[in-house]
C-alpha cells in the first residue's frame, strides 16, 4: 500500500527524512521522536514544531501504524534499488548504458552497427551523473518546500492574529461605548435632577399659594354664613345688628394674583437637548488628525488602544510577518494618506531619547534598509544632535537652539512642501521642497527604549452657523 504514495507522504516535517520512530501528539501532527525532543528542549516548551499546540503529555504515543508504513517503503526502496543496480546487458555480464535508447549494453555489443552512432557510458558513472543531476533538482524542491511551509507558518500565526484583533478591537470599542453610555448616563440624571428641583421648586410655591388661598376661602366662607344667619334672624334682631353685619360684609381681601410662571419650564428641558448634549460631549471627545496604523508596526513597537501613542518594548512581539509591516527599522505609518490638499499634525516628542517622524510615498518598501530608498522625507533626533533628509541623500544637520517638546508637521501636497515647526514657540525648523506625484502617509520612528511619541489631538468646538436666506 506504501507505493501508492509518494515519499513526500511519509517524510518527517522537521528534520524531512522518513520517519524514524515517529509519535503522534494531540493536535494529530506526527514527527519523528528525536526531532520532538530537540524542539522541545530547544523552545524550553511541549508545543507543537508545526502549529504550536500546547502539548499535554509529556510522553506522546508512537504512531506504530505509521511506523510500519515507513518500513515497508523502506523495504521497497531497497528491493527496487537492489533490482535496479543488477541491470546489465542480456548478452554480457559488463555494466555499459546507452545514454540514448535507455538501456544496458555489453561491451562487445557496443560496437555493433545499431549502436555505433549511440552515446555509451560505465552504467555506474551514469548513475552518478543522475544522481547529481536529480540532487540539483531536489534540493530547489526541498527549497521551495521550505518556503511553503514558512508561508503556512506564517499564514496560520496570521490567522489566529486576526482572531486576536478582533476580539481585542471588539473590547476597546465596546469600551469606548460604555464611556459614551456613562456619560449620557450621568448627562441624564443631572437634567432629570434639574427636573425634579423644579417640579419641588414649583410644586411647593403651589402648594403654599392653595394653602393661603384655602383660608381666604374658609374665612370667606364663614364670613357669608353668618351674614345669611343674620339675614334669618327676627327683624328686631337684624336691625339691631345691622350695622355689624354690614361692616362684616366689606371684604378687604385681594383677589387672588394671577398665576406666572408656574408651569414647568419644559423649553429649558427639551429645546435642542441632542445638541446641548452633544455639545457638551465635547469635553470627552477627541479628534486626532492621523492615527497609527499597527499592521505597519515593527514588532519591538507597541501602538496604545486610542491608536495615537507609540513606545518601544524592550521585547519583540510575535506579529505576522505581513508586506506592510517594517522589519528593520522601528517604524510605523499612520493609516492616513494624502495626495492633495493641506494637511497638520502635532507629535509631543519632548523627553525621547532618539526618534524620527515625517512622511514616505505610499509605495516605499517596508522591508529592509528603507531610509536608503528614494520617497521618504523627514526629522531625526539622536544623541542629542537634529538632522533632516530626503532619502536617499545624505542626512544635513540642524542647530535647533532649545530642547523640542512638540514638532509640527505641516503638508503642503499642491505646493511640495513638507514644513516643520515649533507650535509651543512658533519657531520655524525646516521645510523640505518636492514635486510631490505619489500619495504621502505620515511616520513615526521610535529605537529608544522607554521612549514614547504621541501624536496630540485638536481642539474641538461646536458652533452654529446661521445663513440668511435672501429672497432673489
Amino acid at each position: 500500500m506504501a507505493t501508492k504514495f509518494s515519499e513526500e507522504d511519509f517524510s518527517c516535517p522537521v528534520c524531512h527524512d522518513i520517519y524514524k520512530d515517529p509519535v503522534v501528539l494531540e493536535c494529530s501532527h506526527s514527527m519523528c521522536k528525536v526531532c520532538l525532543e530537540k524542539s522541545w528542549e530547544a523552545k524550553g516548551s511541549r508545543e507543537c514544531p508545526l502549529c504550536r499546540w500546547m502539548s499535554s503529555i509529556p510522553d506522546p504515543p508512537r504512531n506504530l501504524a505509521l511506523k510500519n508504513l515507513c518500513e515497508t517503503l523502506l523495504q521497497e526502496k531497497n528491493q527496487s534499488s537492489s533490482s535496479a543496480s543488477e541491470t546489465v546487458c542480456s548478452l554480457r555480464s559488463e555494466k555499459l548504458f546507452s545514454l540514448d535508447d535507455k538501456h544496458s549494453v555489453c561491451v562487445i555489443n557496443q560496437d555493433s552497427e545499431k549502436l555505433k552512432e549511440h552515446k555509451i557510458c560505465p552504467t555506474n558513472e551514469t548513475v552518478t551523473d543522475c544522481k547529481e543531476e536529480l540532487k540539483t533538482a531536489l534540493k530547489l524542491l526541498q527549497e521551495k518546500l521550505k518556503i511553503f511551509k514558512d508561508c503556512n507558518l506564517n499564514w496560520s500565526r496570521t490567522a489566529e492574529h486576526i482572531k486576536i484583533q478582533a476580539q481585542h478591537t471588539e473590547r476597546h470599542i465596546k469600551e469606548e461605548f460604555e464611556k459614551f453610555h456613562q456619560f449620557l448616563r450621568d448627562e441624564e440624571a443631572v437634567r432629570i435632577a434639574a427636573l425634579r428641583e423644579e417640579e419641588e421648586q414649583k410644586s411647593q410655591m403651589m402648594k403654599e399659594k392653595i394653602e393661603n388661598l384655602s383660608r381666604d376661602i374658609s374665612s370667606l366662607s364663614d364670613t357669608i354664613r353668618v351674614i345669611e344667619e343674620e339675614m334669618r334672624a327676627e327683624d328686631v334682631s337684624f336691625l339691631q345688628n345691622y350695622e355689624a353685619t354690614v361692616k362684616r360684609a366689606q371684604c378687604t381681601m385681594q383677589d387672588p394674583e394671577e398665576l406666572s410662571g408656574a408651569l414647568i419650564h419644559v423649553a429649558k428641558h427639551l429645546a435642542n437637548l441632542k445638541f446641548r448634549v452633544w455639545e457638551k460631549m465635547q469635553d470627552i471627545v477627541q479628534y486626532t488628525p492621523v492615527t497609527l496604523d499597527p499592521n505597519t508596526a515593527h514588532s519591538n513597537l507597541i501602538v496604545s488602544d486610542d491608536l495615537t501613542t507609540v513606545r518601544r518594548n524592550v521585547k519583540e512581539q510575535e506579529l505576522p510577518d505581513n508586506q506592510e509591516r517594517f522589519d528593520k527599522f522601528e517604524c510605523i505609518l499612520c493609516s492616513e494618506g494624502f495626495n492633495s490638499g493641506t494637511h497638520c499634525w502635532d507629535v509631543e516628542v519632548g523627553g525621547c531619547k532618539q526618534w524620527s517622524l515625517g512622511v514616505m510615498t505610499e509605495s516605499a518598501q517596508k522591508k529592509g534598509d528603507i531610509f536608503n530608498r528614494i520617497g521618504i522625507w523627514f526629522m531625526w533626533f539622536k544623541n542629542g544632535k537634529h538632522a533632516v533628509c530626503s532619502t536617499p541623500h545624505p542626512t544635513t544637520p540642524i542647530s535647533i537652539p532649545q530642547e523640542l517638546e512638540r514638532i509640527r508637521v505641516q503638508l503642503d501636497w499642491e505646493r511640495g512642501k513638507l514644513s516643520l515647526s515649533n507650535p509651543i514657540t512658533n519657531t520655524h525648523i525646516y521645510t523640505f521642497t518636492h514635486t510631490f506625484t505619489e500619495k504621502l502617509r505620515p511616520f513615526l520612528a521610535d529605537t529608544y527604549k522607554e521612549n514614547s511619541l504621541k501624536i496630540l489631538p485638536l481642539h474641538c468646538s461646536v458652533s452654529v452657523n446661521q445663513l440668511e436666506l435672501v429672497q432673489k
